[in-house]
């Protein structure tokens, strides 16, 4: 009996999907297990101790924490690396890495943009981006990196978006299944209601310029800062 194989055209939308599926995957090795976006600290003091409170947390910083930053970021590096805008891309790189509150976010966002960087240059070499990432090497946000990428590789802005902030999302309703504890069940009630969040922070990104750009959420900065000197820590933020 013949077998069949499905083969994709290069460059086809659904080349396009199933790299930036990949890219999003739990398993792409950035590293995105290791950090709890204060969450961690958040348990410990007792503010985040069940689904409602685990939701509420990651709507703040999808809406006016990490998200509201890191989408508009993604989306300007996305612009910058299909047009190979160098300058723009190259300034939006530096203002993400320096656009952190606390040690620990910046090393959550730099390390798994590093990772991010290295991996994709591997697997899916692009010289545009092979160049983009030797201009800063160890300095370059994981949504910068992520946007960069997905610009350079024809993967359309609004997709790259939803897939980059529902995988922070994500990640972060993964640490509070391991620290409250919760329940999987539990835990797929809660990423069903980010959904709005997620495409609300989708929105923002594709309309706010850089110049724009902040946060409003000093609770989760606090917690970061809190869980630096945490005495009994499982993640690394």
């Amino acid at each position: 009996m013949a077998s069949t194989t499905m083969t994709l055209a290069t460059g086809t939308p659904a080349e396009a999907l199933l790299r930036l599926l990949a890219w999003c995957s739990p398993a792409y090795p950035v590293g995105g297990f290791s950090y709890s976006h204060g969450i961690e600290a958040a348990v410990e003091a007792e503010l985040c101790n069940g689904r409602e409170a685990l939701l509420a947390y990651v709507q703040s910083a999808l809406r006016a924490g990490a998200g509201a930053v890191d989408g508009p970021l993604l989306a300007a590096a996305h612009r910058a690396a299909e047009a190979r805008d160098d300058a723009t891309l190259d300034a939006a790189a530096e203002l993400g890495a320096a656009m952190r509150g606390t040690a620990e976010l910046a090393l959550e966002s730099l390390q798994q943009g590093g990772s991010f960087a290295s991996v994709t240059g591997t697997a899916w070499p692009h010289p545009g981006f092979a160049a983009f990432a030797a201009r800063h090497p160890g300095r370059m946000a994981h949504a910068v990196a992520f946007g960069a990428a997905a610009g350079f590789h024809a993967i359309p802005l609004d997709a790259a978006l939803m897939g980059y902030l529902s995988g922070f999302a994500a990640n972060l309703v993964s640490a509070g299944v391991r620290l409250i504890p919760l329940g999987q069940t539990d835990a797929q009630r809660v990423t069903a209601a980010l959904m709005p969040a997620i495409a609300a922070a989708t929105r923002h990104a594709t309309i706010t310029p850089l110049a724009d750009i902040g946060t409003a959420t000093p609770m989760l900065d606090w917690l970061s800062m809190a869980h630096e000197t945490q005495y009994t820590r499982l993640f690394r933020s």
